[in-house]
């Protein structure tokens, strides 16, 4: 029973004394988990709780059932769910996997990458592309970005292809696509596979098809943030290549072409079967979340226009917001305050990948990536999910732009 009380946790509170009279269903048991890892704001980032509250009687029977079989790694949920995110996205097969790093790195071992090969991919967004490409022994190639869309600016890639290049990854960031006609059609001059990074595109769309369904392999999250997201990892990988899919299916179970039969190096990269089952519950409402995520996004942008600058989605595309990002100056001053109005907002992402110090071997230096330099100095992230009341949008706004007028713009 919930009791209409919003509690706010932080860090500094003891988690233990306070949690004895909070019912696992209520709304301050959920916020005082998320405080526990910062989210110490009464206006939550995500719509995780009110999600759940929607699809709660659905989530258990899936759970419960999963609890009375006791296939926990190998259950009919995985296989199931598997033919329904093929179908959604439009493509033969769906594998899914652990984490969408895992479904990345998978696929780079499908495509046999090897030490000392060439990967080219964004120099701005989240760094599990560089990072498995990297644990490859391969090099990442990075190429700068779009100002606009954030994401791989096709008109870049041709020359940063050499006889080393084995693979174009271009990363979909903030919900939208990268340019894929011209990005296909460079890789198919070259003869080079392109996988689609779709880690924060899931369910939008580009010229009509769905993120998944852009390229030779597609790999995409459901991290807890996405726009469908498990209560913990998971991902997928796309194809219609059927033995690129078969191969797959063995990489992730060690490399077995059958029970302990391993005819290549593999990992441990399944999904479990409570995973499989959360996101079958969820996927019954993505197309009405994703709708949601579209006119919650419109709105946002139509309020702050001329306030700050707000993401363009290219005519050809959409965007699940998946975060919504805007870009200003002074990014910390107006963190603070829409912090103090209780707006939470993040930093997605900073520095740019070349600037990061695990890279510092590949002798990249300031000023050779200006587009997501410049970027990277102003995007700041504002809370978006399908649950966003208008009343709520509407506040966002208003203190966005009271915060620029005080800040002098």
């Amino acid at each position: 029973m919930l009791t209409g009380k919003t509690v706010v946790w932080t860090n500094q509170e003891n988690f233990a004394t306070l949690h004895s009279d909070i019912h696992w269903g209520d709304h301050e048991f959920i916020y005082g988990i998320l405080a526990e890892y910062g989210y110490d704001e009464t206006l939550p980032f995500s719509g995780l709780d009110s999600q759940q509250l929607r699809i709660r009687t659905q989530l258990e029977r899936n759970l419960f059932a999963v609890l009375k079989h006791g296939q926990y790694t190998r259950g009919a949920e995985i296989e199931i769910l598997e033919q329904r995110l093929a179908n959604y996205v439009g493509r033969k097969h769906c594998i899914a996997l652990a984490s969408g790093t895992d479904a990345l790195l998978a696929a780079l071992l499908a495509l046999n990458i090897k030490p000392h090969d060439e990967v080219i991919t964004s120099v701005f967004g989240f760094i599990a592309v560089a990072e498995i490409i990297s644990l490859l022994g391969a090099k990442p190639v990075f190429v700068d970005i779009d100002p606009d869309t954030y994401t791989l600016n096709p008109a870049l890639l041709e020359s940063a292809i050499t006889l080393k290049t084995k693979a174009i990854i271009p990363q979909n960031i903030y919900g939208q696509c990268a340019d894929f006609d011209e990005i296909n059609a460079i890789a198919t001059r070259h003869k080079l596979p392109v996988i689609e990074d779709g880690l924060q595109s899931f369910g939008a769309t580009y010229r009509g098809k769905r993120s998944g369904n852009l390229s030779t392999l597609a790999c995409t999250s459901f991290f807890v943030n996405q726009s469908l997201s498990a209560y913990g990892d998971a991902g997928a990988c796309f194809t219609n290549d059927d033995v690129l899919a078969e191969r797959l299916r063995q990489l992730i179970r060690h490399g077995q072409e059958k029970r302990y039969y391993h005819t290549r190096i593999g990992i441990n990269g399944r999904i479990d079967v409570l995973q499989a089952s959360i996101l079958l519950a969820k996927l019954e409402i993505l197309t009405e979340e994703v709708q949601a995520r579209i006119r919650i996004g419109a709105a946002l942008t139509a309020g702050l226009k001329g306030c700050v600058k707000t993401p363009l989605v290219r005519p050809q595309n959409t965007s699940v917001y998946s975060p919504y990002v805007i870009q200003v100056l002074q990014r910390e001053v107006l963190q603070k305050e829409l912090q103090k109005q209780g707006i939470p907002s993040k930093i997605h992402y900073y520095p740019p990948l070349h600037l990061q110090p695990v890279f510092a071997h590949l002798g990249l230096t300031k000023g050779q990536f200006p587009m997501a330099e410049t970027v990277a100095d102003k995007v700041l992230s504002l809370p978006l999910h399908p649950y966003l009341s208008e009343e709520t949008q509407d506040r966002i706004i208003d203190e966005v732009k009271q915060a620029t007028k005080k800040r002098g713009g």
